[in-house]
């Protein structure tokens, strides 16, 4: 077992338990974006093995979500329905001033790389910043108990029992890890909620909870299966080094900010 990746998990989980328990909104955006500025960096390097990224839109667009509780939420609306077509003038405003000394691959890394970071990242204190009956501090652990649990679960048992190879684009990963992070996903969620439905006198459904881990968990996959791809198509076996043994940031929330949009949608419509 690797030392390194235990001792970063043991001394960061209860960093992370903290931040979202005692915090408010607020910090909750700020927090989120200083991952995603770092989360960004790492991306930016990346793709320079091949292309370079705009990077004072690209950091711009990570640290703007520290004001997503702050900005009024009628502009914040505004925004998010055209900030693509606005996002997308100003980087081919840059080919032209530039005299295409910036190239259309260089726009097209930067617009993945915002949409990839800034646009899964941000759902994350969207969800955090949820009002009703059920406070959104509470709603946000579905999204780290899916993608946690979906990530020991395929780990533990994988490592142990897995023999079926699930993609090249990941070669350590198996069948019977994948299936076992699904299924240990589900439990978990569904002990919350039974911990939820017992100290709060709320009435969950079970089976909505049950479903919803199962899809999310699935996304979450699908995210790490994304991150693994960007760093095999560049040819870096990590992002970066930042947590020993569990290697950059985005190797760390690679399914996480995968989650989060989709649990937003489904918190928000079923819920």
């Amino acid at each position: 077992m690797n030392i390194k990746r235990v001792l970063t998990t043991i001394i960061g989980f209860p960093i992370v338990l903290l931040v979202f328990i005692l915090g408010n909104k607020y910090i909750i955006d700020i927090v989120v974006a200083i991952i995603a500025i770092f989360a960004m960096n790492e991306y930016i390097k990346c793709v320079s093995n091949k292309s370079k990224v705009i990077p004072w839109i690209s950091y711009l667009s990570a640290a703007s979500i520290s004001l997503i509780h702050i900005i009024p939420i009628n502009i914040i609306k505004m925004v998010l329905t055209f900030g693509i077509p606005v996002l997308v003038l100003v980087l081919f405003l840059h080919i032209i001033i530039s005299n295409m000394k910036i190239t259309f691959e260089n726009i097209a890394y930067t617009l993945i790389g915002i949409l990839y970071i800034f646009g899964f990242s941000i759902f994350l204190p969207l969800t955090y910043g949820i009002e009703g009956e059920i406070s959104g501090k509470i709603l946000v652990w579905y999204i780290m108990l899916s993608a946690w649990g979906t990530d020991t679960f395929a780990f533990l048992i994988g490592h142990r029992f897995g023999k079926m190879k699930f993609s090249k684009v990941s070669p350590n990963k198996s069948v019977e890890g994948c299936v076992a992070g699904t299924l240990g996903a589900v439990v978990i969620n569904l002990c919350f909620t039974l911990a939820i439905n017992t100290i709060l006198g709320t009435q969950i459904s079970y089976l909505f909870i049950g479903i919803m881990a199962c899809i999310l968990s699935i996304i979450g996959q699908i995210g790490d299966f994304t991150a693994s791809s960007i760093k095999r198509y560049f040819g870096v076996k990590d992002f970066s080094e930042l947590f020993p043994g569990h290697g950059g940031m985005i190797d760390r929330i690679d399914s996480v900010i995968f989650i989060a949009p989709f649990a937003y949608l489904l918190l928000t419509m079923f819920l």
